[in-house]
């Protein structure tokens, strides 16, 4: 045999591995997973590749793309279910995706280009998901796509959608609410509205844009108990009131 006539499957695993962990993970999946090759499936079902799953890249409405969703849905993930730790998803993938198999491994989710209708119809009671967002996941970030809107519907807004968060996710640790970086999101504004708005007994880790200097006061006042960092971008410093609160002593406040 010539002594450069080697083959991929010639290298060792431990080569191989580090060769696949360049790859995204949800190509590596697709194309080695249930075809009919032990060795590399056996590779592609290594925890690293399976542990957190990336479906941003994924057009529904791309042919390709849909025939690759199906066999994620019918086939990849029914097989590695017990490894799924984590998924970035956008909404229109949502069901598609967390509907495919039991997770029960699943704490953490990302949600790119969030917004109120996605709040609406999968954080209400009658969720399809409401089980598992209400007892498995402990860690949600959300990249927010909604405009900044007026602030009279902006109370309904918060209603629909922030403190809806709450109400679903009963065990969540970390919340991470983000705006889009080419457009301004609506703020968690707080001033007028009941004192049980936004609160939780299991949130420990807040970040999020806020209206104003009172709305962070009032993420302090005891409403999250059990909060131990706080990071927040303000939009308005002007017209804050000085209230007082009763601030937790070992709370870690930033502000940007």
């Amino acid at each position: 045999m010539n002594e450069f006539d080697v083959s991929l499957l010639d290298l060792p695993n431990e080569i191989l591995l580090m060769i696949l962990k360049k790859l995204n993970n949800t190509d590596v999946l697709y194309s080695l997973l249930n075809i009919n090759h032990g060795r590399l499936e056996t590779l592609a079902q290594e925890h690293v590749f399976s542990g957190t799953l990336n479906f941003v890249s994924f057009d529904p409405t791309s042919s390709m793309d849909r025939l690759r969703l199906d066999r994620f849905r019918i086939h990849i993930l029914p097989s590695i279910y017990e490894n799924v730790k984590y998924l970035i998803l956008k909404p229109d993938l949502i069901e598609c995706i967390l509907l495919a198999s039991h997770y029960p491994n699943l704490t953490k989710i990302k949600l790119c280009d969030f917004n109120e209708e996605c709040a609406l119809h999968y954080f209400g009671d009658e969720s399809p998901l409401r089980y598992i967002f209400q007892h498995q996941i402990t860690n949600l970030i959300l990249v927010n796509h909604d405009k900044e809107m007026l602030i009279k519907s902006l109370k309904t807004y918060i209603l629909n959608v922030y403190t809806q968060i709450l109400n679903i996710f009963q065990n969540l640790k970390h919340l991470s609410i983000i705006g889009s970086s080419n457009m301004s999101t609506p703020c968690l504004a707080l001033r007028g509205l009941p004192s049980n708005t936004f609160c939780s007994s299991s949130l420990t880790y807040l970040s999020i844009d806020v209206y104003s200097l009172d709305d962070c006061l009032y993420l302090l006042d005891g409403r999250l108990e059990q909060l131990a960092t706080l990071i927040v971008r303000i939009g308005y410093m002007e017209n804050s009131s000085s209230i007082v609160h009763n601030m937790v002593s070992h709370n870690k406040f930033c502000t940007h």
